[in-house]
């Protein structure tokens, strides 16, 4: 029993450090959002999605590429308007002229963390196209089912105070976040650091994988 104990224990240590270098690499960039950065691995973790909310401006992109980069997994930004099809997100298949075959060509859900940007700029019918790979990690195209490359995660955000040319999420969909973040503006200090960061150079070029 002491034993199991132990073991737990150096295994809770273990994780907690992998935890605290990856939150440290992500903070090189992300100055002032450590709420965010905390919410973002627990998703990732959890096995879960994540919607984010805030104004433009906010890093919510920039926060979600160096979490990938961070941890050297694949990374991939959709950004959604009314003209994206459900086939620009899942994929196709396209008719192979020398084999006489249709081959599949892999959508931009086809990596390991996915950026949904402003996801409520789509129509309903694109939003729809996400249901079945948030909740099964797998794309169905023409009856054939290919699954998703792991760790998965979709990360989408939206501007809560901007709705002209929008849709709305259904609820169904807002169903497969594990969880809803909103984002607020950094404080004054934070600011002050931002900018020294950021002119410096670029700090994502820094990242220790």
């Amino acid at each position: 029993m002491q034993q199991d104990v132990r073991e737990i224990d150096e295994k809770v240590r273990r994780e907690s450090g992998v935890i605290e270098r990856i939150t440290g690499e992500i903070e090189k960039v992300i100055v002032g959002q450590r709420y965010l950065l905390e919410r973002l691995l627990v998703g990732l973790f959890a096995d879960g999605h994540i919607l984010l909310e805030g104004v433009p401006g906010l890093a919510k992109t920039l926060s979600v590429k160096t979490l990938a980069q961070s941890i050297a997994i694949g990374f991939q930004r959709i950004q959604f308007t009314p003209d994206v099809l459900p086939s620009d997100v899942t994929g196709y298949n396209q008719y192979d002229i020398q084999t006489g075959t249709p081959r599949f060509v892999p959508g931009a859900v086809m990596s390991q963390i996915v950026l949904a940007d402003e996801i409520n700029r789509c129509s309903p019918k694109t939003q729809s196209s996400l249901l079945e790979v948030m909740a099964e990690n797998q794309v169905t195209v023409d009856g054939v089912t290919h699954p998703l490359p792991q760790p998965f995660m979709v990360l989408a955000t939206q501007n809560p105070i901007e709705f002209v040319g929008t849709f709305p999420l259904p609820e169904a969909q807002v169903d497969r976040f594990l969880l809803r973040v909103s984002m607020g503006y950094p404080s004054h200090e934070d600011n002050i650091r931002i900018l020294q960061t950021h002119l410096a150079g670029q700090p994502v070029l820094s990242l220790n994988a």
